[in-house]
């Protein structure tokens, strides 16, 4: 008999999660394949955003249709860290004379050897591992093949990218992402999941351009914020409402109580009334996340992380196109600070070219990060 584990979050469940276990089936020749949710992933600590009971719920009208698979409830009913090795033994107990896959994903099998016992696992179960559209790193297979001795099985899988963050963002803009399900989409709409209040009210003041713009600022600014350990409910209302300001003017009843900043280019209000609106409009109360709307546009001496990720998602976004945009993006992806310094020195010199107003942030800005990388280096 040969049965497969296929472990993870699934915040939510999408399409590309269904399409993955339909090709282990056929691939390895499985006679079934256990889909187990995890309570608390060990790295992701933060939890998931959707409760465990509604993932079970998500998971099983996601795979209804699909013969072989079955939603295990295993580390969810057990609580605390999900921890894949003792869920492995759970199932080796289960089938003793069965051979056991562990499906994982190429950047999963990178960090295997950092896992917990990671060694018990691969007494219990072999690891097949999704190579999704490229082959699996050279210098990963070579580590574990000399750290562990062991074999893993390939599973070649041309995904589509498909990214639950990138849904979650879809779905607190009020979008429905064509990856998820039809009964999984009414289910998420029904208990009111990945929903913020504060979002859809705010980018109604936003023109429809304007609103896509903030979502392609936040689908960037939340694709980033892991790596950047970012909460990623911080980045995306700082991300969504960045703009809720632009299209209102000073004279509007909901800036009545609004302190007009001296000495501010005109560009440059919106990310001030937008933070005044976020708080006193919207309800944001998180600091940080009201300081990065707050300087999005021009930003400042001394800014946060979260600062210059909406500050760079807001400058890079993909509908975006000037000179020297590409250089900038892969740095966006490779070093955060990097590419502030950079972006700030291009604005600054683009403004200067112009003959544009330069406002006295953004110079305090350059010369601060520019101070700190060099003592830094």
């Amino acid at each position: 008999m040969k049965i497969a584990v296929f472990g993870g979050s699934f915040d939510p469940v999408h399409s590309e999660h269904v399409a993955l276990v339909r090709a282990a089936v056929d691939v390895l020749g499985l006679d079934k394949i256990f889909i187990v949710p995890s309570f608390v992933a060990p790295h992701k600590k933060d939890g998931a955003k959707a409760s465990g009971a509604q993932r079970l719920d998500m998971l099983k009208l996601a795979f209804r249709r699909v013969k072989k698979a079955e939603v295990c409830d295993f580390e969810i009913e057990s609580e605390g860290m999900s921890y894949t090795y003792l869920t492995c033994r759970r199932f080796r107990e289960l089938y003793p004379d069965a051979k056991i896959f562990l499906l994982m994903g190429a950047d999963m099998f990178a960090d295997f050897p950092t896992w917990k016992e990671p060694d018990d696992i691969l007494s219990n179960a072999e690891l097949a591992v999704v190579s999704r559209n490229e082959p699996l790193s050279g210098g990963a297979v070579k580590a574990f093949r000399e750290r562990f001795s062991a074999d893993f099985t390939e599973l070649p899988f041309r995904g589509d990218g498909t990214s639950s963050t990138a849904i979650r963002t879809l779905l607190a803009f009020g979008k429905r992402p064509r990856a998820l399900d039809g009964k999984v989409y009414a289910y998420i709409r029904r208990s009111g999941l990945y929903s913020y209040p504060a979002v859809p009210s705010a980018i109604k003041l936003e023109s429809a351009e304007r609103r896509k713009h903030s979502l392609r600022v936040a689908l960037m600014a939340c694709g980033r914020a892991k790596s950047l350990h970012i909460p990623e409910e911080k980045a995306l209302l700082a991300a969504a409402l960045h703009d809720c300001g632009k299209s209102v003017p000073l004279s509007s009843y909901l800036l009545a109580g609004f302190d007009i900043p001296q000495g501010v280019p005109a560009p440059v209000m919106h990310q001030f009334t937008g933070a005044y609106l976020a708080e006193h409009v919207f309800g944001v109360t998180d600091g940080e996340v009201l300081d990065a709307i707050r300087y999005h546009t021009s930003g400042r001496a001394g800014m946060g992380t979260l600062e210059k990720l909406i500050y760079l998602s807001d400058l890079l976004e993909s509908d975006r196109d000037f000179a020297g945009i590409a250089k900038l993006r892969e740095m966006f992806y490779s070093d955060l600070d990097a590419c502030f310094l950079g972006s700030l020195a291009l604005q600054i010199d683009h403004l200067r070219s112009k003959g544009g107003e330069i406002c006295r942030l953004t110079e305090e800005a350059y010369e601060w990060e520019k101070r700190k990388q060099i003592v830094e280096t």
